[in-house]
């Protein structure tokens, strides 16, 4: 025997999991004394873990992306075929699923031109910036190169998107940051900063960009940087006013739109895209997660043709074009996967499906807060719901993170994953998260909100 470990070795790959495996956004302290976990088939909007427990996943693979569930094996033989064939080449030559992908993507997207391949969210938002950044020197001297984000918001993981993070929590021990990132105020109406607002919330909280554009100077300002629905930072669909506002102030100060539509592209809030419920006119969207359903790695940035063509240079310059690559956008795998997960969208209704399911999630969570006080908000869009957590309902006393966490636990335990905002924004990590995959019926709906009535039960009385 030479040591080579068996799949069906369970207990030989617990330990070598134990052993090698760096997990993501965990305290590894814990698995000296108990078993980390293994995820080890998943089917439709099942999956099933090393014990053969079977779980519902509510939050679509943990991190809001298999939308078209598991065990696709359309997709899965569509990447293997053209594995064969063609796996890879640099991003400086084209692909046969590249093009067609870009086709179909953008027939998605009227108003934008050109796609950019990469291979995660993280990456497909630092090439926003580096464009922005890129006009700012080439349009503006290099001074109107200041990137805006909002408090809440999510970008990814590298320092530079965290400098254009708004979780504290998620930032805190990685900085120093990039210089040139400024911070804009949430915009959740349950947590109103401004008192009685004359011309409705929405306005106002669109308004306060402005005021942060103004006292930086509108001639620094080169970008801003919003998620359609904030997603890890509380799930917060925009109040009413906020995006007409926000595109006239972009329109206003010659500021470039950047929407992070790593979370909500490709379905999840019933439309292709989340602003597309809005009316927006974006300069760049970004997306990655449900793209491919997880199928294969890949991330887009996504711009209108305008910001393409500031980029083409006939003077034979050469620093005036786009002077970058990302090796893995050029794996054809992730085009591969993601023209079949299109295609299943569609044949399947799974937008009108995501509207239905989302709207009986919604109201399954609002007789939820009847029966249960500590469900302070209820809110959502598509198969993108939130249930923000109080102890007391009157003053909005955010229900303590641990608790949450229980709720959560005690949810894992009946075999429901759902998710929680978690060590994100400091004393508001308190807002329950579901976004199950697109497919999901009526009776998975009522299944995880059973599990949260029951676990609520239990762990709050």
């Amino acid at each position: 025997m030479d040591g080579t470990l068996q799949a069906n070795d369970i207990s030989g790959i617990v330990e070598a999991d134990r052993a090698h495996v760096w997990h993501h956004l965990i305290q590894h302290k814990p698995f000296e004394t108990s078993d980390p976990r293994i995820i080890v088939e998943g089917k439709g909007v099942y999956v099933w873990d090393q014990h053969g427990k079977e779980h519902i996943d509510g939050v679509s693979g943990g991190v809001w992306t298999v939308n078209v569930g598991y065990g696709r094996e359309r997709i899965a033989n569509a990447v293997r075929d053209q594995l064969v064939k063609m796996n890879f080449f640099g991003g400086t030559a084209g692909s046969i699923p590249g093009a067609m992908f870009s086709k179909r993507l953008i027939e998605k997207m009227p108003g934008m031109s050109r796609v950019y391949y990469a291979n995660s969210g993280s990456e497909a938002n630092e090439k926003a910036f580096k464009m922005i950044r890129q006009i700012a020197h080439k349009r503006h001297g290099g001074k109107k190169h200041k990137i805006l984000y909002r408090d809440r918001d999510y970008h990814g993981t590298t320092i530079a998107c965290l400098s254009a993070g708004g979780q504290q929590e998620r930032n805190a021990q990685y900085g120093p940051y990039t210089p040139g990132f400024v911070e804009v105020p949430h915009c959740l109406e349950y947590r109103n900063q401004y008192g009685a607002c004359e011309e409705g919330y929405g306005v106002r909280a669109a308004r306060a960009i402005e005021e942060v554009i103004l006292r930086e100077g509108p001639d620094t300002v080169g970008g801003l940087c919003l998620e359609p629905v904030t997603a890890g930072g509380g799930v917060i669909p925009p109040p009413e006013g906020y995006w007409e506002t926000v595109q006239e102030i972009c329109t206003k100060y010659d500021i470039l739109l950047h929407i992070d539509e790593v979370v909500c592209g490709v379905g999840r809030t019933g439309t292709w895209f989340g602003y597309q419920n809005y009316g927006v006119k974006p300069d760049f969207v970004t997306m990655a997660k449900g793209v491919a359903s997880g199928y294969a790695a890949i991330s887009c940035c996504v711009t209108t043709e305008e910001v393409f063509q500031m980029f083409k240079d006939d003077t034979n310059d050469p620093m005036n074009y786009f002077r970058d690559i990302s090796t893995f956008g050029g794996c054809t795998a992730g085009p591969a996967a993601a023209l079949e997960n299109m295609a299943i969208i569609e044949e399947e209704g799974l937008l009108d499906n995501t509207v239905a399911m989302g709207a009986r999630m919604i109201d399954n969570l609002q007789a939820l807060s009847e029966k249960h006080a500590v469900i302070g908000d209820v809110r959502g869009k598509g198969l993108f719901c939130g249930a923000e957590l109080v102890n007391d309902r009157k003053t909005k006393e955010p229900l303590h993170e641990k608790q949450v966490q229980a709720v959560v636990a005690d949810c894992m335990a009946q075999g429901v994953i759902i998710g929680a905002t978690n060590r994100s924004v400091p004393g508001m990590n308190n807002t329950l998260c579901f976004s199950p995959p697109l497919i999901s019926t009526p009776d998975n709906i009522d299944h995880l909100t059973n599990a949260v009535d029951e676990a609520l039960g239990r762990v709050t009385g």
